[in-house]
């Protein structure tokens, strides 16, 4: 277009002259200065909400943990059970843990290698 030439170009805002008019605000800088180490506190600090995820984290992970003891106390329970009255039960202990065998039974062992 032949009149482009006249027309003033609207330039975007430098971000120096943002800050510039930013910092001129008495209320801005105040907010600033006051927001600012609060905001960091809230998040960094030792009561913050980084503390608070890693102590969920924490949490979640020993319940976890929790659970599996529990779950290995019960089988555990279940087995002592089983052994105190159970022959086949004591048996499959006895062959499976102790290599004991019965008589005639021959073992045989593979070696790995």
């Amino acid at each position: 277009m032949e009149f482009d030439f006249y027309r003033k170009r609207k330039t975007s805002p430098d971000l120096r002259e943002i800050l510039k008019k930013l910092f001129r605000n008495r209320r801005f800088v105040l907010a600033l200065l006051v927001g600012a180490p609060i905001a960091l506190y809230v998040v960094f600090g030792p009561r913050g909400v980084l503390q608070r995820v890693r102590l969920e984290r924490a949490k979640s992970e020993l319940e976890a943990k929790i659970r599996e003891a529990e779950a290995e106390t019960k089988r555990l329970q279940a087995e002592s059970k089983a052994l105190e009255g159970d022959k086949k039960a004591i048996e499959k202990v006895a062959r499976e843990k102790y290599g004991m065998i019965r008589e005639g039974e021959t073992v045989y062992r593979v070696n790995k290698k």
